[in-house]
Protein backbone atom coordinates (compact mmCIF):
# COMPACT_ATOMS: atom_id res chain seq x y z
CA UNK A 1 0.00 0.00 0.00
CA UNK A 2 1.34 3.90 -0.53
CA UNK A 3 1.20 5.36 2.45
CA UNK A 4 3.30 8.47 4.04
CA UNK A 5 5.98 9.10 5.92
CA UNK A 6 7.53 7.03 8.90
CA UNK A 7 5.96 9.82 11.71
CA UNK A 8 6.26 10.99 15.01
CA UNK A 9 4.75 12.84 17.48
CA UNK A 10 7.33 15.07 19.91
CA UNK A 11 6.03 15.10 23.77
CA UNK A 12 6.58 18.74 25.47
CA UNK A 13 6.01 19.55 28.58
CA UNK A 14 5.82 22.90 30.46
CA UNK A 15 7.18 23.75 33.77
CA UNK A 16 9.23 26.72 34.62
CA UNK A 17 12.20 27.16 36.91
CA UNK A 18 10.54 28.81 40.20
CA UNK A 19 10.58 25.31 42.17
CA UNK A 20 14.34 25.09 41.72
CA UNK A 21 16.59 22.07 39.59
CA UNK A 22 15.99 19.17 41.59
CA UNK A 23 11.87 20.02 40.44
CA UNK A 24 12.89 20.17 37.11
CA UNK A 25 15.03 17.09 36.86
CA UNK A 26 11.56 15.42 38.43
CA UNK A 27 9.63 16.82 35.75
CA UNK A 28 12.46 15.42 33.31
CA UNK A 29 12.29 11.89 34.17
CA UNK A 30 8.76 11.78 34.82
CA UNK A 31 7.85 12.95 30.93
CA UNK A 32 10.56 10.39 29.88
CA UNK A 33 8.81 7.56 31.94
CA UNK A 34 5.40 8.57 30.32
CA UNK A 35 7.06 8.44 26.87
CA UNK A 36 8.48 5.16 27.18
CA UNK A 37 5.74 4.07 28.42
CA UNK A 38 3.47 5.21 26.13
CA UNK A 39 5.45 3.56 23.32
CA UNK A 40 6.00 0.58 25.16
CA UNK A 41 2.10 0.21 25.41
CA UNK A 42 1.80 -1.37 21.85
CA UNK A 43 -1.56 0.88 21.42
CA UNK A 44 -0.04 3.99 19.32
CA UNK A 45 0.28 3.45 15.92
CA UNK A 46 3.24 6.00 15.67
CA UNK A 47 6.55 6.72 18.16
CA UNK A 48 6.10 9.37 20.59
CA UNK A 49 9.38 11.73 21.17
CA UNK A 50 10.35 12.79 24.28
CA UNK A 51 11.60 16.51 24.03
CA UNK A 52 13.40 19.01 26.56
CA UNK A 53 11.29 20.48 29.34
CA UNK A 54 10.10 23.62 28.05
CA UNK A 55 10.60 26.86 30.54
CA UNK A 56 11.73 29.64 28.45
CA UNK A 57 9.44 31.66 25.89
CA UNK A 58 12.98 31.12 23.83
CA UNK A 59 12.61 27.17 24.24
CA UNK A 60 9.15 27.14 23.30
CA UNK A 61 9.47 28.86 20.40
CA UNK A 62 12.56 27.26 18.97
CA UNK A 63 11.05 23.80 19.60
CA UNK A 64 8.11 24.47 17.77
CA UNK A 65 9.61 25.76 14.94
CA UNK A 66 11.57 23.27 14.88
CA UNK A 67 8.51 20.53 15.08
CA UNK A 68 7.37 22.46 12.11
CA UNK A 69 10.46 22.46 9.80
CA UNK A 70 10.87 17.94 10.75
CA UNK A 71 9.21 16.47 7.94
CA UNK A 72 8.40 13.12 10.33
CA UNK A 73 6.79 15.61 12.97
CA UNK A 74 3.28 14.92 12.71
CA UNK A 75 2.54 17.02 15.62
CA UNK A 76 2.80 17.83 19.18
CA UNK A 77 1.95 16.90 22.73
CA UNK A 78 1.46 19.09 25.54
CA UNK A 79 1.70 18.86 29.18
CA UNK A 80 1.70 20.96 31.58
CA UNK A 81 3.61 18.99 35.05
CA UNK A 82 4.09 22.33 36.57
CA UNK A 83 2.69 25.43 36.61
CA UNK A 84 4.18 27.01 33.17
CA UNK A 85 2.58 30.52 32.83
CA UNK A 86 0.76 30.69 29.67
CA UNK A 87 2.42 34.02 27.59
CA UNK A 88 5.54 32.29 27.73
CA UNK A 89 3.27 29.84 24.92
CA UNK A 90 2.06 33.04 22.88
CA UNK A 91 4.96 33.13 20.41
CA UNK A 92 5.37 29.32 19.74
CA UNK A 93 1.54 29.04 19.28
CA UNK A 94 1.72 31.58 16.99
CA UNK A 95 4.11 29.95 14.68
CA UNK A 96 3.12 26.31 15.20
CA UNK A 97 1.74 25.32 12.30
CA UNK A 98 0.73 21.24 12.69
CA UNK A 99 -1.76 19.67 15.18
CA UNK A 100 -1.91 19.94 18.50
CA UNK A 101 -2.88 17.73 21.28
CA UNK A 102 -3.24 18.98 24.86
CA UNK A 103 -2.73 16.05 27.31
CA UNK A 104 -4.09 16.98 30.56
CA UNK A 105 -2.55 13.97 33.06
CA UNK A 106 -0.43 14.03 36.11
CA UNK A 107 2.39 11.84 36.63
CA UNK A 108 1.20 9.68 39.91
CA UNK A 109 -2.34 8.54 39.57
CA UNK A 110 -3.44 8.69 43.35
CA UNK A 111 -2.92 11.29 45.70
CA UNK A 112 -0.04 9.75 48.09
CA UNK A 113 -2.32 11.07 51.10
CA UNK A 114 0.32 9.77 53.81
CA UNK A 115 3.08 11.61 52.38
CA UNK A 116 1.65 14.55 50.54
CA UNK A 117 3.51 18.18 51.33
CA UNK A 118 3.63 21.43 49.59
CA UNK A 119 6.70 20.12 47.41
CA UNK A 120 5.34 17.34 46.22
CA UNK A 121 1.64 19.96 45.57
CA UNK A 122 4.07 22.38 43.78
CA UNK A 123 6.19 20.29 41.33
CA UNK A 124 2.41 17.83 41.06
CA UNK A 125 0.09 20.69 39.76
CA UNK A 126 -1.33 19.95 36.29
CA UNK A 127 -4.67 20.61 37.42
CA UNK A 128 -3.44 23.65 37.76
CA UNK A 129 -0.68 24.42 34.73
CA UNK A 130 -2.82 22.95 32.19
CA UNK A 131 -5.51 24.82 32.91
CA UNK A 132 -2.87 27.77 32.64
CA UNK A 133 -1.76 26.96 29.26
CA UNK A 134 -5.56 25.93 28.32
CA UNK A 135 -6.49 29.42 28.71
CA UNK A 136 -4.49 31.01 26.18
CA UNK A 137 -4.95 28.05 23.93
CA UNK A 138 -8.58 28.88 24.02
CA UNK A 139 -7.82 32.63 24.33
CA UNK A 140 -5.79 32.89 20.63
CA UNK A 141 -8.50 30.17 18.72
CA UNK A 142 -6.12 27.90 18.17
CA UNK A 143 -7.80 24.30 17.18
CA UNK A 144 -6.14 21.37 19.26
CA UNK A 145 -8.01 18.25 21.00
CA UNK A 146 -7.76 18.02 24.76
CA UNK A 147 -7.65 14.24 25.94
CA UNK A 148 -8.04 13.93 29.96
CA UNK A 149 -7.03 11.23 32.21
CA UNK A 150 -3.91 9.74 33.32
CA UNK A 151 -1.36 8.54 31.14
CA UNK A 152 -1.40 4.81 32.12
CA UNK A 153 -5.16 4.57 31.44
CA UNK A 154 -5.64 2.26 28.47
CA UNK A 155 -8.74 4.48 27.36
CA UNK A 156 -6.27 7.66 27.25
CA UNK A 157 -3.93 5.96 25.37
CA UNK A 158 -6.42 4.83 22.54
CA UNK A 159 -7.56 8.37 22.83
CA UNK A 160 -4.08 9.23 21.39
CA UNK A 161 -3.55 6.56 19.40
CA UNK A 162 -7.02 7.85 17.60
CA UNK A 163 -6.02 11.14 17.39
CA UNK A 164 -2.88 10.34 16.04
CA UNK A 165 -4.47 9.05 12.94
CA UNK A 166 -6.12 12.36 12.93
CA UNK A 167 -2.95 13.98 12.90
CA UNK A 168 -1.54 12.57 9.94
CA UNK A 169 -4.36 12.75 8.20
CA UNK A 170 -3.78 16.17 8.62
CA UNK A 171 -0.18 16.59 7.51
CA UNK A 172 -1.45 14.18 4.77
CA UNK A 173 -3.72 16.08 3.16
CA UNK A 174 -1.40 18.74 1.67
CA UNK A 175 0.05 16.11 -0.06
CA UNK A 176 -3.16 14.78 -2.08
CA UNK A 177 -2.26 15.13 -5.46
CA UNK A 178 -5.67 13.86 -7.75
CA UNK A 179 -5.46 12.96 -10.89
CA UNK A 180 -9.13 13.64 -13.00
CA UNK A 181 -8.81 11.66 -16.33
CA UNK A 182 -11.27 13.99 -18.34
CA UNK A 183 -13.97 15.57 -16.55
CA UNK A 184 -16.91 14.95 -14.34
CA UNK A 185 -20.05 13.77 -15.33
CA UNK A 186 -22.06 16.39 -17.45
CA UNK A 187 -25.16 18.16 -15.54
CA UNK A 188 -23.79 16.29 -12.15
CA UNK A 189 -23.89 19.17 -9.52
CA UNK A 190 -22.45 17.26 -6.39
CA UNK A 191 -19.29 16.04 -7.90
CA UNK A 192 -18.36 19.60 -9.24
CA UNK A 193 -16.63 21.85 -6.38
CA UNK A 194 -13.99 24.97 -6.36
CA UNK A 195 -10.79 23.31 -6.34
CA UNK A 196 -8.95 26.33 -5.80
CA UNK A 197 -10.42 26.85 -2.68
CA UNK A 198 -10.00 23.11 -2.03
CA UNK A 199 -6.08 23.87 -2.50
CA UNK A 200 -6.30 26.49 0.22
CA UNK A 201 -7.93 24.90 2.56
CA UNK A 202 -6.97 20.98 2.52
CA UNK A 203 -3.73 21.54 0.16
CA UNK A 204 -5.29 19.19 -2.32
CA UNK A 205 -3.65 19.56 -5.71
CA UNK A 206 -6.34 18.68 -8.60
CA UNK A 207 -5.51 18.21 -12.15
CA UNK A 208 -7.19 17.28 -15.33
CA UNK A 209 -4.95 14.93 -17.63
CA UNK A 210 -6.28 14.01 -21.11
CA UNK A 211 -7.63 10.17 -21.33
CA UNK A 212 -5.27 9.38 -24.16
CA UNK A 213 -2.41 10.52 -22.42
CA UNK A 214 -2.91 7.42 -19.77
CA UNK A 215 -4.34 5.31 -22.56
CA UNK A 216 -0.65 5.86 -24.28
CA UNK A 217 0.52 4.70 -20.48
CA UNK A 218 -1.59 1.89 -21.03
CA UNK A 219 -0.99 0.73 -24.42
CA UNK A 220 2.95 1.07 -23.42
CA UNK A 221 2.31 -1.90 -20.90
CA UNK A 222 4.09 -4.72 -22.50
CA UNK A 223 2.64 -8.33 -22.97
CA UNK A 224 4.48 -9.96 -20.45
CA UNK A 225 4.09 -8.11 -17.82
CA UNK A 226 0.03 -7.87 -18.66
CA UNK A 227 0.07 -11.91 -18.55
CA UNK A 228 2.39 -12.31 -15.48
CA UNK A 229 -0.52 -9.79 -13.75
CA UNK A 230 -3.43 -11.93 -14.84
CA UNK A 231 -1.84 -15.02 -13.86
CA UNK A 232 -1.63 -13.30 -10.59
CA UNK A 233 -5.02 -12.40 -10.98
CA UNK A 234 -5.98 -16.05 -11.86
CA UNK A 235 -4.52 -17.31 -8.65
CA UNK A 236 -6.09 -14.65 -6.15
CA UNK A 237 -9.53 -14.72 -7.73
CA UNK A 238 -12.50 -16.84 -8.59
CA UNK A 239 -13.02 -17.05 -12.25
CA UNK A 240 -16.73 -16.65 -12.88
CA UNK A 241 -17.12 -17.42 -16.56
CA UNK A 242 -20.70 -18.08 -16.46
CA UNK A 243 -21.41 -19.29 -19.94
CA UNK A 244 -18.42 -17.55 -21.43
CA UNK A 245 -15.67 -18.49 -23.68
CA UNK A 246 -12.45 -19.11 -21.35
CA UNK A 247 -9.91 -17.57 -23.66
CA UNK A 248 -12.76 -14.09 -24.63
CA UNK A 249 -13.18 -14.44 -20.71
CA UNK A 250 -9.34 -14.09 -20.35
CA UNK A 251 -8.84 -11.91 -22.87
CA UNK A 252 -11.16 -9.24 -21.10
CA UNK A 253 -9.64 -9.45 -17.81
CA UNK A 254 -5.82 -8.89 -19.49
CA UNK A 255 -7.47 -5.06 -20.44
CA UNK A 256 -8.03 -4.89 -17.04
CA UNK A 257 -4.57 -6.10 -15.88
CA UNK A 258 -2.99 -3.99 -18.89
CA UNK A 259 -4.92 -0.91 -17.28
CA UNK A 260 -4.07 -1.62 -13.71
CA UNK A 261 -0.18 -1.27 -14.59
CA UNK A 262 -0.51 1.41 -17.37
CA UNK A 263 -2.26 3.76 -14.69
CA UNK A 264 -0.47 2.57 -11.88
CA UNK A 265 3.04 3.51 -13.85
CA UNK A 266 1.43 6.93 -14.98
CA UNK A 267 0.62 8.05 -11.39
CA UNK A 268 4.09 7.36 -9.75
CA UNK A 269 5.51 8.81 -12.51
CA UNK A 270 3.38 12.22 -12.22
CA UNK A 271 3.00 11.30 -8.40
CA UNK A 272 -0.13 11.48 -7.84
CA UNK A 273 -2.10 9.40 -5.30
CA UNK A 274 -5.95 9.55 -6.55
CA UNK A 275 -7.61 9.27 -9.72
CA UNK A 276 -10.94 9.89 -11.12
CA UNK A 277 -12.22 8.14 -14.07
CA UNK A 278 -15.67 9.03 -16.15
CA UNK A 279 -17.17 6.12 -18.14
CA UNK A 280 -18.62 9.20 -20.77
CA UNK A 281 -14.80 10.32 -21.70
CA UNK A 282 -12.79 6.62 -22.38
CA UNK A 283 -10.50 7.80 -25.54
CA UNK A 284 -8.27 4.73 -26.56
CA UNK A 285 -9.41 2.63 -23.46
CA UNK A 286 -10.70 -0.75 -24.56
CA UNK A 287 -12.77 -0.78 -21.10
CA UNK A 288 -14.21 1.38 -18.51
CA UNK A 289 -11.44 0.61 -15.57
CA UNK A 290 -13.17 -1.89 -12.97
CA UNK A 291 -11.06 -4.35 -11.83
CA UNK A 292 -7.79 -2.18 -12.30
CA UNK A 293 -9.36 0.71 -10.31
CA UNK A 294 -10.05 -1.80 -7.44
CA UNK A 295 -7.01 -3.10 -7.26
CA UNK A 296 -5.52 0.39 -7.21
CA UNK A 297 -7.74 1.52 -4.26
CA UNK A 298 -6.19 -1.70 -2.49
CA UNK A 299 -2.85 -0.32 -2.71
CA UNK A 300 -3.79 2.69 -1.14
CA UNK A 301 -5.14 5.40 -4.21
CA UNK A 302 -7.97 7.19 -3.69
CA UNK A 303 -10.39 6.60 -6.23
CA UNK A 304 -13.86 8.89 -7.34
CA UNK A 305 -16.13 8.02 -9.83
CA UNK A 306 -18.04 10.17 -12.98
CA UNK A 307 -14.91 12.94 -11.79
CA UNK A 308 -16.23 13.22 -8.09
CA UNK A 309 -12.48 14.43 -7.28
CA UNK A 310 -13.67 15.12 -3.34
CA UNK A 311 -14.68 11.65 -2.83
CA UNK A 312 -11.03 10.22 -4.50
CA UNK A 313 -8.90 12.79 -2.02
CA UNK A 314 -11.54 11.41 1.16
CA UNK A 315 -10.82 7.86 0.25
CA UNK A 316 -6.45 8.64 -0.12
CA UNK A 317 -7.09 10.46 3.24
CA UNK A 318 -9.19 7.60 4.91
CA UNK A 319 -6.58 5.17 3.41
CA UNK A 320 -3.03 7.03 4.68
CA UNK A 321 -5.33 7.75 8.53
CA UNK A 322 -6.12 3.74 8.60
CA UNK A 323 -2.46 2.70 7.27
CA UNK A 324 -1.19 -0.04 9.46
CA UNK A 325 -4.20 -0.51 11.46
CA UNK A 326 -4.21 -3.93 13.41
CA UNK A 327 -7.57 -5.74 11.86
CA UNK A 328 -8.23 -3.05 9.94
CA UNK A 329 -11.73 -3.75 7.94
CA UNK A 330 -11.43 -1.45 4.77
CA UNK A 331 -12.10 1.61 2.90
CA UNK A 332 -14.00 2.50 0.19
CA UNK A 333 -15.77 4.47 -2.24
CA UNK A 334 -19.50 3.59 -2.24
CA UNK A 335 -22.78 4.89 -3.46
CA UNK A 336 -26.34 4.74 -2.43
CA UNK A 337 -28.21 2.64 -4.90
CA UNK A 338 -31.30 0.89 -4.00
CA UNK A 339 -33.63 0.85 -0.65
CA UNK A 340 -35.15 -2.00 1.33
CA UNK A 341 -38.36 -0.42 2.99
CA UNK A 342 -39.65 -4.04 4.68
CA UNK A 343 -40.52 -3.11 8.31
CA UNK A 344 -37.41 -4.59 11.14
CA UNK A 345 -35.06 -5.01 7.70
CA UNK A 346 -34.80 -1.09 6.26
CA UNK A 347 -31.44 -0.79 4.64
CA UNK A 348 -29.81 1.09 1.61
CA UNK A 349 -27.74 -1.06 -0.97
CA UNK A 350 -24.38 0.10 -1.91
CA UNK A 351 -22.56 -0.66 -4.77
CA UNK A 352 -21.26 1.20 -8.09
CA UNK A 353 -21.33 -0.14 -11.66
CA UNK A 354 -17.31 -1.44 -11.10
CA UNK A 355 -15.06 0.21 -8.68
CA UNK A 356 -15.35 -0.75 -5.05
CA UNK A 357 -12.40 -1.55 -3.10
CA UNK A 358 -11.99 -5.58 -2.02
CA UNK A 359 -10.37 -4.54 1.19
CA UNK A 360 -14.09 -4.11 2.48
CA UNK A 361 -14.58 -7.90 0.86
CA UNK A 362 -16.05 -10.65 3.49
CA UNK A 363 -15.45 -14.19 1.86
CA UNK A 364 -14.62 -14.77 -1.79
CA UNK A 365 -14.24 -12.18 -4.63
CA UNK A 366 -14.91 -13.48 -7.84
CA UNK A 367 -14.06 -11.99 -11.71
CA UNK A 368 -16.91 -11.42 -13.59
CA UNK A 369 -17.21 -9.84 -16.84
CA UNK A 370 -20.35 -8.88 -17.76
CA UNK A 371 -21.94 -5.82 -20.69
CA UNK A 372 -22.50 -2.25 -19.26
CA UNK A 373 -24.88 -0.22 -20.71
CA UNK A 374 -22.58 3.02 -19.70
CA UNK A 375 -19.26 3.47 -21.55
CA UNK A 376 -19.94 2.54 -24.87
CA UNK A 377 -16.62 -0.50 -24.84
CA UNK A 378 -16.04 -3.78 -24.58
CA UNK A 379 -17.52 -5.80 -21.62
CA UNK A 380 -15.27 -4.90 -18.43
CA UNK A 381 -13.88 -7.43 -15.76
CA UNK A 382 -14.74 -6.57 -12.84
CA UNK A 383 -14.31 -7.86 -8.82
CA UNK A 384 -17.43 -9.72 -7.62
CA UNK A 385 -18.04 -10.07 -3.32
CA UNK A 386 -20.14 -8.33 -0.36
CA UNK A 387 -18.64 -6.61 2.20
CA UNK A 388 -18.15 -7.30 6.06
CA UNK A 389 -21.01 -6.77 9.19
CA UNK A 390 -19.99 -4.51 11.45
CA UNK A 391 -20.03 -0.74 12.15
CA UNK A 392 -18.70 2.00 10.07
CA UNK A 393 -18.69 6.02 8.77
CA UNK A 394 -19.83 7.21 5.57
CA UNK A 395 -18.54 10.50 4.62
CA UNK A 396 -19.80 13.24 2.11
CA UNK A 397 -17.79 16.34 1.74
CA UNK A 398 -19.44 18.78 0.02
CA UNK A 399 -18.98 22.58 -1.42
CA UNK A 400 -21.66 24.25 -0.17
CA UNK A 401 -20.48 27.61 -3.15
CA UNK A 402 -19.28 29.65 -0.01
CA UNK A 403 -17.73 26.92 1.87
CA UNK A 404 -16.90 23.49 2.17
CA UNK A 405 -19.09 20.80 4.77
CA UNK A 406 -18.56 17.13 6.00
CA UNK A 407 -21.17 15.01 6.84
CA UNK A 408 -20.51 11.86 8.64
CA UNK A 409 -23.28 8.87 9.17
CA UNK A 410 -22.63 6.66 11.69
CA UNK A 411 -24.03 3.13 9.38
CA UNK A 412 -24.75 -0.74 10.80
CA UNK A 413 -23.22 -2.97 7.90
CA UNK A 414 -24.97 -6.58 7.58
CA UNK A 415 -25.55 -8.72 5.47
CA UNK A 416 -28.59 -9.00 2.61
CA UNK A 417 -31.04 -11.20 3.26
CA UNK A 418 -30.88 -13.41 0.31
CA UNK A 419 -27.90 -13.48 -2.61
CA UNK A 420 -28.49 -11.71 -5.60
CA UNK A 421 -27.08 -13.71 -8.63
CA UNK A 422 -27.92 -10.97 -11.17
CA UNK A 423 -26.13 -8.58 -9.97
CA UNK A 424 -22.53 -8.45 -11.29
CA UNK A 425 -20.81 -6.01 -9.12
CA UNK A 426 -19.54 -5.62 -5.49
CA UNK A 427 -22.10 -4.68 -2.83
CA UNK A 428 -22.28 -3.50 0.80
CA UNK A 429 -25.83 -3.02 2.61
CA UNK A 430 -25.99 -0.94 5.57
CA UNK A 431 -28.96 1.04 8.02
CA UNK A 432 -27.41 4.77 8.56
CA UNK A 433 -28.05 5.66 12.26
CA UNK A 434 -30.27 6.23 13.67
CA UNK A 435 -33.00 4.66 11.28
CA UNK A 436 -33.08 4.37 7.68
CA UNK A 437 -36.07 7.26 7.62
CA UNK A 438 -34.44 9.78 9.97
CA UNK A 439 -30.61 8.54 8.69
CA UNK A 440 -31.80 9.58 4.55
CA UNK A 441 -33.49 12.56 5.79
CA UNK A 442 -30.92 14.05 7.74
CA UNK A 443 -28.57 13.64 4.88
CA UNK A 444 -30.49 14.62 2.13
CA UNK A 445 -31.35 17.61 4.51
CA UNK A 446 -27.84 18.74 4.88
CA UNK A 447 -27.22 18.12 1.18
CA UNK A 448 -25.19 14.67 1.22
CA UNK A 449 -23.58 13.63 -2.12
CA UNK A 450 -24.33 10.19 -3.80
CA UNK A 451 -20.99 8.98 -3.55
CA UNK A 452 -19.60 7.93 0.13
CA UNK A 453 -15.70 7.88 1.24
CA UNK A 454 -16.49 4.74 3.42
CA UNK A 455 -14.34 3.23 6.32
CA UNK A 456 -14.63 0.57 9.02
CA UNK A 457 -11.69 1.87 10.69
CA UNK A 458 -12.33 5.42 11.71
CA UNK A 459 -14.65 7.21 13.80
CA UNK A 460 -17.20 10.05 13.34
CA UNK A 461 -14.96 11.93 16.08
CA UNK A 462 -11.62 11.43 14.24
CA UNK A 463 -12.83 12.52 11.34
CA UNK A 464 -15.04 15.48 13.03
CA UNK A 465 -11.21 16.49 14.14
CA UNK A 466 -10.23 16.75 10.86
CA UNK A 467 -13.15 18.72 9.61
CA UNK A 468 -12.14 20.87 12.70
CA UNK A 469 -8.49 20.87 11.95
CA UNK A 470 -9.37 22.16 8.46
CA UNK A 471 -11.75 24.64 9.88
CA UNK A 472 -14.61 23.81 8.20
CA UNK A 473 -18.38 22.07 9.45
CA UNK A 474 -18.51 18.81 10.69
CA UNK A 475 -22.37 17.71 10.76
CA UNK A 476 -23.17 14.64 12.65
CA UNK A 477 -25.69 11.93 12.40
CA UNK A 478 -26.09 9.09 14.88
CA UNK A 479 -27.76 7.09 17.12
CA UNK A 480 -28.80 11.02 18.91
CA UNK A 481 -29.94 12.57 15.64
CA UNK A 482 -33.78 13.77 15.58
CA UNK A 483 -34.37 16.22 12.60
CA UNK A 484 -35.49 19.07 14.64
CA UNK A 485 -32.51 19.98 16.26
CA UNK A 486 -30.62 18.67 13.31
CA UNK A 487 -32.20 21.60 11.61
CA UNK A 488 -31.23 23.87 14.17
CA UNK A 489 -27.43 22.56 14.04
CA UNK A 490 -27.99 23.23 10.41
CA UNK A 491 -29.11 26.95 10.93
CA UNK A 492 -26.55 27.47 13.17
CA UNK A 493 -23.75 26.03 11.17
CA UNK A 494 -24.63 28.16 8.54
CA UNK A 495 -24.32 31.53 10.98
CA UNK A 496 -20.85 30.26 12.32
CA UNK A 497 -19.23 29.14 9.06
CA UNK A 498 -20.67 31.39 6.20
Amino acid sequence: MITGKNYKFWFCTGSQDLYGDECLAHVAEHAKIIVAKLNESGVLPYEVVWKPTLITNELIRKTFNEANVDEECAGVITWMHTFSPAKSWILGLQEYRKPLLHLHTQFNEEIPYDTIDMDFMNENQSAHGDREYGHIVSRMKIERKVVVGHWSDPAVQEKIASWMRTAVGVIESSHIRVMRVADNMRNVAVTEGDKVEAQLKFGWEVDTWPVNEIAESVAAVSEADTNALVEEYYSKYEILLEGRDPAEFRRHVAVQAQIELGFERFLEEKNYQAIVTHFGDLGALKQLPGLAIQRLMEKGYGFGAEGDWKVAAMVRLMKIMTAGKKDANGTSMLEDYTYNFVKGKEGILQAHMLEICPSIADGPISIKCQPLSMGDREDPARLVFTSKEGKGIATSLIDLGNRFRLIINDVDCRKVEKPMPKLPVATNFWTPQPDLYTGAEAWILAGGAHHTAFTYDLTAEQMGDWADAMGIEAVYIDKDTNIRDFKRDLKLGELFYR
